[in-house]
């Protein structure tokens, strides 16, 4: 008998005797009460040594999952998860491919590549977010803001204006004070980019170079132009309203010598508190005028930075991109020189619909007959800012 029918037995002896004591409609003798106890303690030592078991077999089988033969081998009857996108494409074109002859036509395309979606917390309300990791080495804009999911075509939500009154000290019996906010309905519509690349026949028989192209060059591309959306898209169909352009946000502006650009930064975000009773997280800057605070010095000729052999003063290691005054900071050419955004990551949302869809075919316009191929990604997307007050322009001297 193994564990568990012991168990059952142990509880099927304790009933027997209560059901004995039952039908001859009386109570437990002494030495029953002892039998039954018995029987009940030995089905509890049972329990423990079930859980046990349990526990070490889980043990065993996640180990088993983390050996390098079990993660190249998925369970039966289940695909193996692919790492990327490039080798999620791969995974359903390869067999595809293979079986197409030299010089035919066809098209190829692939499920939407969807990471395992994470879970975040922001303005009262839980969010899915994490559809695809963009293979960017820095973080995008994106990265910054919360992110979810879509089923529709459009999302609309309120929008926070001003805020008036509040709660304060009130005497017994009186009048209390009234809290008012203005609630805007805004209605957003998703966007869709997309982009492609024609390659050779010879590129397709090479996987791994196919895979790199879908990985560097297009997803890469895609991401760089969303970026630019997020930030300064106009709004006219079809493009979405990047943060820049929302109507409510706040504009912070160098002023002549002796204010500088870090003390205009910092007063954007002092506004950011001030205005939202957010904090701002983040700061997205142009390469040309974070070079320019890189590279400032003291009367001593000291980097504020660090140097380019150590830290500040000399201590520590070097930085190659610090952040500046402690918040995540985006260097990217998708925002315009002399334009800084600094902002709060909880005050507004990306939405995406499915993932990074990426097609192949030989059969656009003249592929066939220069043996090539087209290959294209897109995706769909919207940007919901909740605070517009929460993010602040700073224009630079």
């Amino acid at each position: 008998m193994n564990l568990k029918e012991k168990r059952a037995a142990e509880l099927a002896a304790a009933a027997a005797i209560v059901d004995g004591a039952k039908a001859a409609v009386r109570g437990l003798t002494d030495e029953e009460q002892s039998k039954v106890d018995a029987h009940l303690k030995a089905v509890e030592e049972f329990d423990v040594q079930i859980k046990k078991a349990d526990e070490d077999q889980a043990r065993l089988t996640r180990l088993a999952t983390l050996t390098p033969a079990a993660q190249e081998k998925a369970p039966e009857g289940e695909p193996v998860a692919a790492k990327s996108l490039g080798e999620h494409f791969l995974k359903h074109a390869e067999p595809k491919l293979k079986a197409v002859a030299r010089g035919s036509r066809f098209t190829v395309d692939a499920p939407e590549f969807k990471a395992t979606p994470t879970v975040t917390t922001g303005l009262s309300q839980v969010q899915y977010g994490g559809v695809v990791g963009l293979p960017l080495q820095r973080p995008t804009v994106a990265d910054l803001l919360l992110s979810g999911n879509i089923s529709g075509n459009a999302y609309t939500y309120f929008v926070e204006g001003a805020v008036t009154g509040g709660p304060g000290a009130v005497a017994e019996s009186a009048l209390k004070p009234e809290l008012s906010g203005q609630f805007t309905p805004v209605t957003e519509a998703l966007t869709k980019l997309a982009g492609w690349s024609k390659e050779s026949d010879e590129l397709i028989e090479d996987f791994s170079a196919l895979s790199s192209v879908v990985e560097s060059r297009l997803v890469s591309r895609l991401a760089i132009a969303e970026e630019a959306q997020i930030l300064n898209g106009s709004g006219t169909a079809p493009s979405l309203r990047g943060i820049l352009n929302r109507t409510g946000i706040q504009t912070v502006t160098q002023a002549v010598s002796p204010d500088s650009a870090q003390d205009a930064i910092f007063r954007a975000i002092t506004a950011v508190q001030t205005a939202t009773f957010l904090d701002a997280d983040f700061i997205v800057i142009n390469p040309a005028d974070y070079q320019s605070l890189r590279l400032a010095k003291d009367a001593n000729g000291q980097y504020f930075g660090g140097g380019f052999f150590s830290g500040e003063y000399g201590n520590g290691a070097v930085t190659a991109q610090p952040n500046l005054w402690g918040l995540r900071t985006v260097v990217t050419s998708a925002i315009a020189a002399k334009t800084v955004l600094v902002g709060s990551g909880q005050a507004a949302q990306v939405f995406r619909k499915g993932g990074v869809r990426v097609d192949m075919a030989n059969t656009n316009e003249d592929d066939f007959i220069n043996n090539r191929v087209t290959v294209r990604a897109e995706e769909r997307l919207l940007l919901a800012v909740y605070r517009p007050s929460a993010y602040v322009k700073v224009t630079l001297l």
